[in-house]
């Protein structure tokens, strides 16, 4: 049953049309190590390959696309987590007309500055995506200017559904796709399309974020919208949510297996898949719907999702002060093919007995069942050893 004031298949098949030469028809990459590990095909339809580095471009396109000659000339203005008012600044500047972009104050600059070169004015406020939104509203009220609304809005969810319509050319054998859901716009569109081309497709919503602050910022909203929220009880399967952790641990496979650098948002549904949530069976698909993440979040990301796999161990232990123990260990580290990362030898300060030091080791490992057999390897041989991380 088509939900009111939802975009149909003709709505969606009229931004694809508008889209054409604008927006990349993005590839989908089968993925041999994915499929093997999560124990079914799995495609990735890389969203994070797109204009301005994520799906956003297809609703901003769209909606701006549409504006009246008096509207043009008044401008747009938006709200953003960071994606959306990239992809806002840049289809405006495409269509000559002015844009401007308010974010939280701790959008990451990853997707500040590139709105900037896009042409657009960015205004940090507040410091949730809920201030920056109120902030954007007052601002059309009082110039005039046509919101964008990133996911509350007919013709962006029907550009964001143009994918739905590329993934059923694509990859016609999928039985389930799985999509990020932040305020909805995206997996809307998407469901909305597939319900009209492949009505027997599983399509499942992936949140993140749900108990605090979540490294997928592109979806840390409080609550999908509420055209949004409609459509998504009437055609999604399944709605379910994942952690930091799994995102991380999908962001590094990712970035190791594909050569894909992908942002916490584009990754919950490979986290979904990893994790066994997504349900159903048959090959699936992944929404990887933006790469937009800051190197420094990228670098911590890294480390604690190698930690987590057992690629990263940090050890505590306590040696006899006296020469050449700590080289003994250290041997004994290398005869396991452990790579010494960082050795940290402590003597002064430390509450420890008057004839012994501490020693905290950072070590690269093979996986987990590596760090298992160094720590029982080296507790055999009579030290205490204590695992950090």
């Amino acid at each position: 049953m088509k939900t009111k004031t939802a975009p149909g298949l003709k709505e969606i098949q009229e931004a694809r049309a508008r889209l054409e030469g604008v927006a990349r028809v993005t590839p989908v990459y089968g993925t041999e190590t994915l499929s093997r590990i999560i124990g079914r095909e799995v495609a990735l339809k890389a969203e994070n390959l797109q204009r301005t580095g994520s799906f956003k471009i297809r609703g901003a396109v769209n909606k701006i696309a549409t504006l009246s000659d008096a509207e043009r000339r008044a401008g747009v203005v938006a709200a953003s987590a960071g994606n959306h008012g990239q992809a806002v600044a840049w289809a405006a500047r495409e269509s000559g007309v002015k844009a401007t972009i308010f974010m939280p104050q701790d959008a990451p600059m990853a997707k500040v500055e590139p709105t900037k070169n896009y042409g657009g004015r960015a205004e940090l406020v507040g410091a949730t995506f809920e201030d920056a939104l109120a902030a954007a509203l007052k601002h059309a009220e009082e110039t005039g200017a046509t919101f964008v609304h990133p996911y509350e809005d007919e013709r962006v969810i029907a550009g964001q559904g143009t994918i739905g319509l590329e993934l059923a050319e694509q990859v016609p054998q999928a039985t389930t796709v799985v999509i990020p859901v932040g305020g909805g716009g995206l997996s809307s569109g998407i469901a909305l399309a597939l319900r009209a081309v492949r009505p027997d497709v599983r399509v499942v919503g992936v949140q993140a974020g749900l108990s605090g602050p979540t490294i997928a910022d592109g979806i840390a909203v409080k609550q999908v919208g509420v055209k949004t929220g409609a459509i998504l009880e009437n055609e999604l399967d399944d709605l379910i949510s994942i952690d930091d952790d799994a995102i991380c641990r999908a962001i590094v496979l990712l970035l190791e297996r594909t050569k894909l650098v992908v942002e916490g948002a584009g990754a919950v549904g490979v986290a979904a898949l990893l994790g066994g949530k997504a349900g159903g069976e048959g090959p699936a698909v992944a929404i990887l719907s933006g790469g937009n993440i800051d190197p420094t979040v990228l670098i911590s990301v890294m480390r604690h999702g190698l930690t987590t796999a057992g690629r990263y161990l940090v050890v505590r232990s306590r040696l006899h002060d006296r020469p050449g123990e700590l080289i003994k260990l250290l041997s004994l580290v290398a005869q396991e093919r452990a790579n010494v990362i960082s050795v940290d030898h402590h003597r002064e300060g430390m509450d420890v007995p008057v004839y012994q030091s501490e020693v905290e080791l950072t070590l690269a490992m093979r996986d987990e069942h590596h760090c298992a057999v160094l720590l029982e390897t080296l507790r055999s041989l009579g030290y205490q050893v204590e695992r950090l991380r």
